[in-house]
């Protein structure tokens, strides 16, 4: 079956970006309120530099920085109030990650004539959670969805599995060990689950020398420290192996993902990824109705100059899940 064409997806397909191309509900629309940030978090005063402007900013190829803006932004914003990573895991720019969860909130909004479903009843598995846990932390204190985090390294889930005992939130967000490396859903998902949504932020480098050179070349956009940055953390920085690169890179993991989701169709309403490069979605749209997808969804996401977009889709239509 061919599936449907792609589209915005969600009930606010024709509102207008914010200022920074982020979503409607994105609450980081324009700069950062560094004066704000750093009353929250002390801490982040010692990273502040000011920029050619004279605006407030941090150096954001500084990984001690961009943590300590990550937490003041968690606690401000997310009412997180503890978080914190090991050095070298991967931080995640916040904004970005947000999106993501608002266009997968407009996706279940679409079978649900446009409102929301909010609390506990929905639930989500995010496939790569990491040691930030940044999805569930965000999605929860957004929504209040309920999630799975599973991954390969067991060393992130303990460092996920800290904050998320530290905030208390057991109740709201699982963690599971997945236990073979090349696998997506087999080994994690059970037979009696049922998830509204699954996500994903794939390795996106086929080899470690790929992700070291593109670290090499975005440390140097950054450019000195004291230079004029952009108005939030556009990269990520930090990352260890598992979570930079995989055989295959992007492409390979996402082949491997649609293959795997054909037999867990029945459990899952919507299986989703971010898709970081343009030129792998014509193969996957391909894969998707070779594999029987019944509708698939894309949606373009935006902060700043970089581009994005994360593509959506279902064996089951707009049937609710029992």
């Amino acid at each position: 079956m061919t599936p449907s064409p792609p589209t915005r997806a969600g009930p606010r397909a024709g509102s207008a970006p914010g200022r920074s191309g982020l979503h409607p509900r994105n609450r980081h629309q324009g700069r950062y309120d560094f004066s704000r940030l750093a009353d929250a978090c002390p801490a982040l005063s010692q990273h502040l530099v000011t920029t050619p402007r004279g605006e407030a900013s941090i150096q954001f190829s500084d990984a001690a920085a961009v943590r300590e803006l990550n937490r003041a932004i968690l606690r401000c914003d997310y009412g997180i109030a503890h978080w914190d990573l090991p050095d070298g895991a991967l931080c995640p720019p916040i904004p970005g990650r947000a999106d993501y969860l608002h266009g997968l909130a407009d996706l279940l909004a679409g079978a649900a004539d446009g409102a929301i479903p909010r609390g506990t009843s929905i639930r989500v598995l995010d496939i790569g959670v990491g040691a930030s846990c940044i999805y569930p932390l965000l999605g929860h204190a957004e929504y209040g969805w309920r999630f799975v985090g599973s991954d390969i390294d067991a060393t992130a889930l303990k460092v996920a599995a800290a904050i998320v005992a530290a905030n208390g939130l057991d109740k709201a967000i699982a963690l599971r060990l997945q236990p073979r490396r090349g696998n997506v859903f087999r080994g994690v998902v059970r037979e009696d689950d049922r998830f509204d949504l699954t996500l994903c932020n794939p390795p996106f480098h086929a080899c470690a020398g790929d992700a070291a050179r593109a670290n090499q070349r975005k440390l140097r956009q950054l450019g000195t420290p004291g230079a004029r940055q952009p108005a939030g953390p556009q990269l990520n920085f930090g990352g260890h192996a598992h979570e930079l690169w995989c055989e295959g890179g992007e492409a390979g993991f996402l082949r491997r993902m649609v293959a795997e989701s054909v037999d867990f169709g029945n459990q899952v309403r919507w299986f989703s990824s971010l898709v970081a490069r343009a030129e792998h979605l014509p193969g996957l749209r391909r894969q998707l109705g070779q594999a029987g997808a019944v509708a698939v969804r894309e949606a373009g996401m935006a902060q700043g100059s970089k581009q994005s977009r994360f593509v959506a889709w279902t064996f089951q239509g707009a049937v609710p899940l029992d």
